[in-house]
């Protein structure tokens, strides 16, 4: 019995390496390679932020076609839906430096001050990754318009056929998050107040009418707070 179990193990010993020889080599599953994740941007949550730029009118306009300075804040609230689109309202101020200019068309001249511009908007936009382009368009409000004419250098008294302080504006721009809170923009918007049209004064100008509007150019920044994003 001991030499027919001593004959057993050693068959088995040597047969061992044989079947070891025979088995498939061990296959272990390779780890995914690694990929950084991707930023996510989420424009949805209020914000206020600050701008600077220029505003000229059109060359059929009281205020003439010089260039002034403006500078103002603005405040609004986005929220992003079906994964890239924004929608939003905005309320926006700007402070313009010096007078509208001389109104070089009207034969008894004319000097224009409007130093104040508001608007309330509403905003629609595209958004990809950490870019928005966007498009707004609302209500326009101003400060009261002060027109002054003027004949042979000696002041005269005018009337108007109203203040037209109220109107409306449209516009679009470029918004870009450059930091976790942080957007930039540049933007063009048009005010459009109506028609001006000159009911007292100097024979030269009674009845003569002329477009109320500004462009504007701008660029800013905003802090998003994202309250609700």
């Amino acid at each position: 019995m001991k030499k027919l179990l001593l004959g057993a193990v050693a068959g088995i010993a040597c047969a061992a390496p044989a079947f070891a020889a025979d088995l498939p080599a061990r296959t272990y599953p390779k780890a995914p390679a690694y990929t950084a994740p991707e930023a996510v941007y989420n424009w949805t949550g209020f914000y206020v932020g600050g701008h600077v730029g220029g505003a000229f009118a059109g060359n059929n306009s009281l205020g003439g076609d010089k260039v002034r300075f403006l500078g103002g804040l603005q405040g609004g609230f986005d929220y992003q839906f079906a994964s890239n689109w924004v929608i939003g309202a905005e309320v926006q101020f700007s402070g313009l430096t010096g007078n509208g200019g001389k109104g070089s068309t009207l034969p008894a001249g004319t000097l224009v001050t409007s130093n104040q511009l508001g608007s309330i908007t509403g905003r629609l936009g595209y958004a990809w990754g950490p870019a928005l382009l966007y498009a707004k368009g609302g209500y326009a409000v101003r400060d009261n318009l002060n027109i002054g004419a003027g004949s042979s250098g000696i002041p005269v008294v005018v009337a108007t056929n109203g203040s037209h302080r109220s109107g409306f504006t449209l516009g679009g721009g470029l918004e870009y998050m450059f930091a976790r809170n942080w957007s930039a923009k540049a933007e063009y918007q048009y005010y459009n107040f109506g028609n001006t049209t000159f009911a007292g004064g100097p024979a030269t100008i009674v009845g003569v009418r002329f477009r109320d509007d500004e462009h504007t150019v701008k660029v800013g920044f905003n802090y998003r707070f994202g309250w609700g994003g």
